[in-house]
Order: C-alpha cells, then sequence, then structure tokens
C-alpha cells in the first residue's frame, strides 16, 4: 500500500486549499448573515452560488464520482485528502463544489441504477447543480437502522406506483432547490426474501400527495447549509412506473451500494473536522491565560492535543487503506475495514470536538466557533448510516466466523 499523492491528487489539493483559504473560510460569515436577512431559512445565499461557481471555474467540481463521464474520475484514495479539506467546512466547502450529501449519493445510484431517461431528467441537473435531491429511507415508527423493516408501501397501480408512508430525518428536503425524492418502500411485503421485499422510485417533489411536514432539528439546530431534516408525508402519491430505479426487490441492494461510498466519504470529512477542531484547540491555547499561565502550558492541554494528534493520524491511515481496497478488491472486500471507519472515526471526531469545546469554554458551545455545529455533527454520524451498534454487530460476527 503506497499513500503517496500522486501528481493529480496533488495538484487539486493545492487549488482545494487555496480555494478554502481564498473563498470558503471568509465566506463562512458572510453566509449566516445573508441567511439571517432571507425570507425563508431554508433559501440559499448569495455567496454561496457564488462559490459553487468560483469552483466549477477552477475545476473543483464533482470530485467524489470516480466514473469520468460524471465526475472527476478520481479513484477514492485519490478523493480521500480532497474530502478531508472539504470537512474542515462541512456545512459550506462540499457543497460549493458539488460533493455534498445526500446528492453525492444520490448521483451515484442515478449513474449506476439509473435509466438513460432517468439520467437525462434528473442526473444531469443534479451533476450541474441545478437541483438538490433527498433519499427517503428512514421512518419514525420502526427502527431503520434494520431496512426491512420499513413500512412504507410501493404500490403497483396499473402504469403507476402508489407511494405511501412517512418519512424523517430525510436531509435537503426543506431546500426549496429539491426537486426529486429517492423514496425506499416495499412492493412485497410478504415476500419470502425479506430482503427482496424492497425498492425504490423516483418521486418528484411536486407530486400531489407529497407533503413536506416540518424540518427536524439536530441538538437543537436547524441544520440550513445542508436543506435541513425533513419529515416527509407520501399520501397515495402517484409516479409512472418508469420511475422504478433498477428493478422490483432490488431496493435493498442499491442501498447497500449507495452507503458504501456515503460512509467512506464522511469518514473522510470527519478526519478535516478533527484537524479543524485541533487548529483551534491550538489557537486558543496559546491565546489565552488561566490561573497565571498561557493555556498551552497547562500538562492537561498539552495531553489533549498530543492525543488529538495521535488518534487523527491513526484514522487517516486506516481510511487511506478502506479507501485503497474499495479501489482494488470492491466494496465488498472491504466490507471490515468500511465498518471499522464508520465505528471509530465519528467515536473518535467526537471526543477531539469535545475537548476542544471545553478549552474554549462558554464560547465552545456559542454561535460564536463553529465547534458546537461540527460536535452536532459528528455525533449525529454515530447514528447515521447505520448506528456503530450495527456495525459492531456484523463485525464481531465476521471475526468470530474464523473460530467457528
Amino acid at each position: 500500500m503506497d499513500f503517496a499523492f500522486d501528481a493529480r491528487t496533488e495538484e487539486l489539493r493545492a487549488k482545494l486549499l487555496a480555494f478554502m483559504d481564498e473563498h470558503v473560510y471568509p465566506a463562512e460569515a458572510v453566509a449566516e448573515e445573508q441567511r439571517a436577512a432571507l425570507a425563508s431559512p431554508w433559501d440559499t445565499p448569495a455567496v454561496v452560488e457564488e462559490l459553487k461557481t468560483e469552483a466549477r471555474r477552477q475545476g473543483l467540481w464533482n470530485l467524489f464520482l470516480p466514473d469520468a463521464a460524471y465526475g472527476a474520475g478520481l479513484t477514492n484514495l485519490q478523493y480521500a485528502p480532497l474530502a478531508e479539506i472539504t470537512g474542515r467546512s462541512p456545512h459550506l466547502a462540499p457543497t460549493a463544489t458539488n460533493c455534498a450529501a445526500p446528492d453525492t449519493g444520490n448521483m451515484e445510484v442515478l449513474a449506476q441504477f439509473g435509466d438513460e431517461r432517468q439520467k437525462k431528467q434528473w442526473l444531469e441537473p443534479l451533476l450541474a447543480g441545478e437541483i438538490r435531491s433527498a433519499f427517503a429511507m428512514t421512518e419514525p415508527e420502526v427502527a431503520s437502522s434494520d431496512a426491512t423493516n420499513i413500512t412504507t408501501r410501493i404500490e403497483r397501480d396499473g402504469d403507476e406506483y402508489v407511494v405511501t408512508g412517512r418519512k424523517w430525518y430525510i436531509s435537503g428536503a426543506m431546500n426549496p432547490d429539491c426537486a426529486i425524492f429517492i423514496v425506499m418502500g416495499k412492493t412485497d411485503p410478504d415476500g419470502a426474501d425479506i430482503r427482496r421485499q424492497q425498492s425504490m422510485v423516483l418521486v418528484p417533489r411536486d407530486t400531489p400527495g407529497v407533503t413536506v411536514r416540518r424540518a427536524m432539528r439536530v441538538f437543537g439546530y436547524e441544520d440550513h447549509s445542508h436543506g435541513g431534516h425533513a419529515e416527509v408525508v407520501f399520501d397515495r402519491a402517484r409516479v409512472p412506473v418508469g420511475n422504478l430505479v433498477g428493478e422490483e426487490g432490488g431496493g435493498f441492494a442499491i442501498a447497500q451500494a449507495r452507503l458504501g461510498p456515503g460512509r467512506i466519504h464522511h469518514c473522510m470529512r470527519l478526519i478535516g473536522m478533527a484537524e479543524r477542531a485541533i487548529e483551534l484547540m491550538c489557537r486558543r491555547a496559546v491565546s489565552r491565560q488561566a490561573f497565571g499561565k498561557a493555556l498551552a502550558q497547562q500538562g492537561v492541554v498539552h495531553n489533549w492535543i498530543a492525543d488529538a494528534r495521535v488518534t487523527v493520524e491513526q484514522l487517516r491511515l486506516l481510511v487511506l487503506k478502506t479507501a485503497w481496497l474499495m479501489d482494488t478488491v470492491g466494496n465488498k472486500g472491504a466490507h471490515t475495514e468500511i465498518q471499522a471507519i464508520k465505528i471509530a472515526t465519528p467515536r473518535a471526531v467526537v471526543d477531539i470536538i469535545d475537548r476542544a469545546i471545553q478549552l474554549y469554554g462558554a464560547g465552545g458551545v456559542s454561535q460564536d466557533f463553529p465547534l458546537a455545529e461540527l460536535y452536532a455533527s459528528a455525533r449525529t454520524l454515530m447514528i447515521a448510516d447505520g448506528p456503530d451498534e450495527v456495525h459492531q454487530r456484523s463485525l464481531a460476527r465476521r471475526e468470530l466466523k474464523k473460530y467457528l
């Protein structure tokens, strides 16, 4: 395994680092000011569109897509250090470069499983950053960590599918630019194979029977930057049968294909979040005094910073190994490592950000610094894309099989 950056990665890293310094970091405060003045908090601030235009001009666009027909054509190993950089401003940089979830996963689904009409109608405007999208899977009435529990019905009625169900924490759905939902539900709830009961259909936002009911908060935050996390009701919403993604009964397999890259993308960005927390921690430590000396001279602060550095270096190597395996042996071959980074990364990054908050005191939990939002994002990722406990269960079973 050689994790040295190749020439193309080095070139893109340099451009992206400059883009962050010159455009993204200065835009963070501007975006908040503009959002406060908007008629709706879910509208997109003008500075975000300016960032998107500049990112596209510089070729920092759709970096996540490995298929050169649709994106930059980078491998996971090439994209990993770039995603880490955007993770330093997770509520702005991924959107600016058109590399933000849930659009990334939805574009991957459409590119891999969509037919030509679906690609023309939905994938192309997503690739261009003209619309946003949402992935409607999680439900309030069931443990959605087990996808076989999904209760939303997708029933065939002649040339149409009728979608009925209630979803929540549907990321991006509050954004008025969100034009399309990929909805997971059951087309064959009584099927013998519980992993062949689910299907996915494309449901346009303006379909009669679709109601975006309310924004769900995360630790009290309304995540405006990602378009919110909404509760959405589908009340006998009808779509053409041609809106089926892939085949009937293929929903579970598509979800697994979607979540594999999504998990590593989250972990890549989490490392960037940890790096920003360490930077903020160090800046605070050298600029503040307590009990007669600088915080940077306090032994416990030394321990926090040293432990954070060691942890980030370990996590980065594990993520890079996972990216390399995904490139060389595929997602199935990297299954253990994907689960390992999903367990280890958010847990460790939460701890690093928590230490940084402690160092900032009241400022750490305020809106004046990014730490509170970083913490909320990282802690949420211990649940998103499958709770850590689900991955621990699967990983332990895989280990135990060696001894049975």
